[in-house]
């Protein structure tokens, strides 16, 4: 990859406080961190609602991609972590939602927990910028 580095930054960033970027730009491509259903004030958006959680996180990587100079059409790749692969058909629904063919690749994992235990689905990306 060619071109300089740089960090993503979202003003008012609720997960400042966690001391990772949202993302950052490596030549042509954006690597997105995990995003949850954490709402703009750092609440947690849909407590015990997976189908909110899932809304919220898709709003999030969106915000995200946005202020990288990428969007949802333009994902590559993402990894999904659930902690119950009993909504991976939600996830199955979600692609076709928010993503066009030729789909991104995809990886989704079952973890017992994420980085706040009221979570229930992360999702990182790669994307073309």
């Amino acid at each position: 990859m060619s071109g300089p580095a740089r960090a993503i930054t979202l003003p008012g960033d609720p997960l400042a406080a966690y001391h990772f970027s949202p993302a950052w730009q490596v030549g042509e491509l954006l690597f997105v961190s995990g995003q949850a259903s954490i709402g703009a004030d750092g609440s947690i958006v849909g407590e015990g609602d997976f189908d909110a959680q899932l809304e919220q996180t898709f709003a999030n990587l969106s915000r995200v991609l946005e202020a990288g100079g990428s969007n949802l059409s333009k994902v590559v790749k993402v990894t999904i972590y659930l902690t119950d692969m009993a909504h991976f058909p939600k996830i199955v629904e979600a692609r076709a939602k928010y993503f066009t063919a030729p789909y991104p690749a995809d990886t989704t994992v079952g973890v017992t927990t994420l980085a706040l235990p009221e979570l229930m689905v992360e999702i990182e990306a790669i994307a073309r910028v």
